[in-house]
C-alpha cells in the first residue's frame, strides 16, 4: 500500500504539470510568461502538500521543463536565453524542496504524537485492566483458600453438608474468575478485531432459551419474565456470539439487582429491526452514566448511590456493544418510568430465508397422488 501511495504522488506531478501546461497555454494570449509560471509553482505547492518529497520534486523538475520548453523563448527548445528564468526555475526547486520538508517534519511529528497517545493509551488499559483483575480476583481467591485449607486440613472432621458447602463454594468462586479472564479474552479478541463472525439463520428464542437455560442457577433468586412472540423472524447471526451478548446483559441484571425482583427479557420487531431487551426492577442507573455504562472498565453508578454491587470487570457490556455493532445493530440503555433500567439492541431483519426443498420422501407419495 504504501509503494502504490509513492507512485500515486508521481502521477497526480505529472498530471499536474499538464494541466498547467493547458491552462498556460490558454493564458499565453493575455499574460505575461512569468505570471504562467505562477500556475506551475502553485502545482508544486500543491503536490508537496499532499503528497512526498520526492514527488515534489518531481513535480518541480517537469514544471520546469514544461515551462521552459513551452513558454520559454526560444519555445520548443530547452535553451534559455534570459537569465531571469533560470531564477524562476530555482525558486520553483527551492519552494518544493522548503515545503515539502516542513511536510515531512509535520508528517514524523504527527506520527510521533500519534504513537505517545497510542503508547500513553495502552498503558492506560493495561493498568485499569491489572487493577480491575486485582481486585476482582482478590476476593474469590481468598475464598478458595479458605475453602480448601478447611477441606485439606480439617475435611474428616467436617459433616458431609459442611463439605458439600465448602466444595461448591470453591466451584462457584472458580467459576466467576474463568468467566472473568474469558471476558477479558474476548474483549482483546474484539478489540483486535480476530473474531469472524458465522452468519446463520436462527431464532431469537432459541437464542433467548439457550441463554435462560445457562444462566439458570445465577437466575434462580430473582421473578423471571419471558415474553418472546412465536411469530418473530429469523435473523442471520452468529447465535454463539448473540448468545453471548444477551447472556451478559442477563446476567448483569442478575447481578446487580436484589433477589426477589423481576427480569423481564422480550423481543419485538420495529419496522427492519428486531429490538431485544433486559429489564430490571434495580437500583437503576444515574443519567450521566446512560452513555458511559457500555464503556471498558466502567462500573456504572446507581441512582441511590454507590457502584453497583456484585463482582466483574467491566466488560460484560462493552463485549454486547462491540457483538452488536458487528452486526450492523446499536445497543442503549433506558430508564424506565417505575424504575430500574432497560437494555436494549437491535439485530436487523433482513429477507427471509429460502423455503427449504421437497424432500424426496415426499415426492413418491404426491407423484402415486397425481397418478391416480
Amino acid at each position: 500500500m504504501e509503494k502504490q501511495h509513492i507512485w500515486i504522488g508521481y502521477v497526480c506531478a505529472a498530471v499536474a504539470v499538464a494541466l498547467c501546461t493547458l491552462i498556460g497555454l490558454a493564458m499565453a494570449p493575455r499574460f505575461d510568461v512569468v505570471n504562467i509560471a505562477m500556475v506551475y509553482l502553485l502545482a508544486v505547492v500543491v503536490i508537496a502538500l499532499r503528497f512526498s518529497r520526492g514527488a515534489a520534486i518531481a513535480c518541480a523538475a517537469l514544471s520546469v521543463a514544461a515551462f521552459d520548453f513551452t513558454f520559454v523563448p526560444p519555445a520548443g527548445t530547452f535553451t534559455v536565453d534570459d537569465i531571469q528564468y533560470l531564477f524562476t526555475f530555482a525558486i520553483m526547486l527551492a519552494v518544493a524542496l522548503v515545503i515539502s520538508e516542513l511536510m515531512e517534519r509535520g508528517r514524523r511529528h504527527v506520527a510521533a504524537q500519534t504513537a505517545l497517545t497510542v503508547a500513553a493509551e495502552t498503558e492506560r488499559v493495561r493498568s485499569t485492566l491489572l487493577a480491575s483483575i486485582s481486585h476482582d480476583l482478590r476476593t474469590p481467591l481468598a475464598v478458595i483458600a479458605g475453602a480448601s485449607s478447611s477441606l485439606a486440613e480439617e475435611g474428616g472432621k467436617l459433616k458431609p453438608e459442611e463439605r458439600k458447602a465448602l466444595a461448591q463454594s470453591v466451584y462457584g468462586q472458580a467459576r466467576d474468575m474463568s468467566e472473568l479472564v474469558t471476558k477479558v479474552l474476548q474483549m482483546t479478541r474484539l478489540d483486535e478485531g480476530f473474531i469472524e463472525l458465522r452468519r446463520d439463520w436462527t431464532s431469537v428464542s432459541e437464542i433467548t432459551g439457550s441463554v435462560l437455560a445457562r444462566l439458570e442457577e445465577r437466575l434462580a433468586g430473582h421473578l423471571l419474565v419471558v415474553d418472546i412472540p412465536p411469530d418473530l423472524p429469523l435473523v442471520r447471526a452468529d447465535a454463539i456470539l448473540v448468545e453471548q451478548a444477551l447472556a451478559n446483559l442477563v446476567e448483569n441484571a442478575a447481578r446487580h439487582t436484589p433477589g426477589g425482583t423481576a427480569v423481564r427479557v422480550s423481543a419485538e420487531r420495529r419496522g427492519n429491526e428486531l429490538v431485544i431487551s433486559v429489564e430490571d426492577r434495580g437500583p437503576g442507573i444515574v443519567e450521566r452514566d446512560l452513555e458511559q455504562v457500555f464503556a471498558k472498565f466502567h462500573r456504572g453508578r446507581s441512582e441511590r448511590g454507590g457502584e453497583h454491587a456484585g463482582t466483574g470487570v467491566g466488560l460484560g457490556l462493552a463485549i454486547c456493544r462491540a457483538v452488536v455493532g458487528l452486526h450492523g445493530g446499536r445497543v442503549w440503555v433506558e430508564r424506565p418510568a417505575g424504575g430500574g433500567a432497560a437494555f436494549r439492541f437491535t439485530l436487523p431483519v433482513g429477507e427471509a430465508p429460502p423455503t427449504p426443498l421437497e424432500t424426496p420422501a415426499e415426492s413418491p407419495a404426491k407423484s402415486q397422488s397425481g397418478a391416480a
